[in-house]
């Protein structure tokens, strides 16, 4: 119920392609609402067998081949009997997907270490002193911020970064382009360090699942 044609639209829409020259379809498809949802199995294939009734009626007003598709990321893995002509494959294309599936991830979002600093205890990090050191710490300032698309609700704690090969908590506010993070466990790190916000680890999904949203979301939000 977002874009296209529905069932009651049908036999206006065959009539008009039969009346027309000028129209050629190229392919008739529809797109899975819950596809990755076992609980919606059942309506998802309700949907696949609503598309077969209209596609069917489509190919019988139209004298030439076209194309179907369906499937999505989740259905191709889920349900490979809906694959027909084609798939979709979406953010499995970055290999991002349930753990089942075997997908490795494709894309790495990297930045470098700006800074170091040495705090003592009873010091603050970041705008409004929300960044409250309780022992001696050692600060790395990451050139990453909201206007990068990392949200500041990653910010005091909820959001980790991997600096040689160690998860580094974010401490006090993520900035517009500049993020802290708690590097007193990391060894031998230094100024121009690379940082992984989200790769092999930690995950894209992972990120996602922080801040209750989906990996889409996460991905869509980085800045050029």
């Amino acid at each position: 119920n977002r874009l296209g044609f529905s069932e009651e639209t049908l036999p206006q829409l065959c009539t008009i392609l039969q009346d027309t020259e000028y129209v050629k379809v190229q392919s008739v498809f529809t797109h899975l609402a819950a596809s990755e949802d076992e609980v919606e199995d059942e309506f998802t294939l309700h949907q696949f067998s609503v598309f077969e009734k209209m596609n069917t009626a489509i190919k019988q007003v139209v004298p030439y081949p076209i194309l179907t598709h369906i499937a999505n990321t989740a259905a191709i893995m889920r349900f490979p009997n809906l694959q027909l002509n084609m798939v979709r494959l979406g953010i499995g294309l970055y290999g991002v997907g349930n753990n089942s599936w075997g997908l490795q991830p494709a894309i790495t979002f990297k930045s470098t270490i700006a800074q170091i600093k040495y705090l003592k205890k009873g010091d603050t990090v970041s705008y409004n002193r929300k960044g409250i050191i309780e022992k001696d710490t050692t600060i790395a300032t990451i050139r990453l911020g909201y206007a990068d698309g990392y949200s500041r609700k990653f910010g005091y704690g909820n959001g980790e970064m991997l600096v040689n090969g160690v998860l580094a908590p974010v401490i006090g506010t993520v900035c517009m382009d500049m993020t802290m993070i708690d590097v007193s466990h990391v060894p031998n790190v230094q100024a121009g360090n690379e940082v992984i916000i989200f790769g092999k680890n930690p995950t894209v999904i992972s990120l996602a699942k922080k801040l209750d949203t989906i990996p889409y979301e996460i991905m869509t939000n980085i800045s050029q």
